[in-house]
């Protein structure tokens, strides 16, 4: 049976990385290091970027953070506890309430409505009841697109997509949103409005904020930024 820690069932409000590290070993060639030495600390409230090049891991350390693979070496902590010693159950309770993800691609499911897409997160560990209704209409709402909530995704446009997408990923009330370039499939209009939206979000809802992005507009928004160059980061 899991013996989930604290941090499971409450809204985590600090994070630090600590000399965390990420290889990948491929058969016949030497280990790929992608990751050296990575440390910082952020807590509720504050935003974040990561920049650089493509290839330097900045979707690989977003994906540790996020619990969605582990790290070669170094640890994660969240208010003090580390998420990789829960038993998979409890690990995966810890992901769906204490963590929202924003994808480049929206990832809705086509067969659902918008609102059934939004309260998604809802269904992995409750039922779906008037509370949670309400809030998914709420955040729905608060992306300006209340009255879209019975359509399908396929009758929306691709920045009415990713505003869903930053409604669902809010639904739970994480205290860590993690975006993987949010608005990199976005021109540069609608790029505005769905960020213009996710820092609203973000600072209504007072959770951490990590942005994996390529654009400096987009960087420029956060309270603070790192940088990856050769597996390691630096504060800009």
């Amino acid at each position: 049976m899991d013996q989930p820690l604290q941090s499971v069932d409450h809204r985590p409000t600090s994070l630090e990385v600590s000399s965390l590290r990420k290889s990948f070993e491929r058969a016949g060639e030497d280990e790929v290091r992608v990751l050296e030495g990575i440390s910082f600390k952020l807590q509720a409230g504050e935003s974040m970027a990561i920049t650089g090049p493509s290839g330097s891991g900045k979707s690989t350390l977003l994906h540790i953070i996020g619990t969605l693979e582990p790290p070669t070496d170094g640890c994660i902590d969240i208010d003090g506890e580390d998420p990789f010693s829960l038993q998979d159950g409890a690990l995966a309770r810890y992901r769906n309430l204490g963590v929202g993800f924003v994808f480049q691609n929206h990832q809705l499911l086509p067969q659902y409505s918008v609102l059934e897409n939004v309260l998604m997160p809802v269904l992995a560990f409750a039922r779906i009841d008037e509370e949670a209704r309400a809030r998914g209409l709420e955040l729905l709402d608060r992306v300006g697109l209340h009255e879209r909530a019975h359509h399908a995704p396929a009758e929306l446009s691709g920045g009415e997509c990713q505003r869903v997408a930053v409604a669902r990923a809010l639904m739970n009330r994480p205290g860590l949103l993690l975006c993987d370039e949010p608005t990199g499939n976005l021109d540069r209009s609608t790029a505005e409005v769905v960020a213009e939206l996710l820092f609203g979000l973000h600072r209504a809802e007072e959770n951490m904020l990590i942005v994996v992005t390529h654009s400096m507009e987009i960087a420029a928004r956060c309270g603070r930024r790192l940088e990856l160059r050769d597996g390691q980061c630096f504060e800009v």
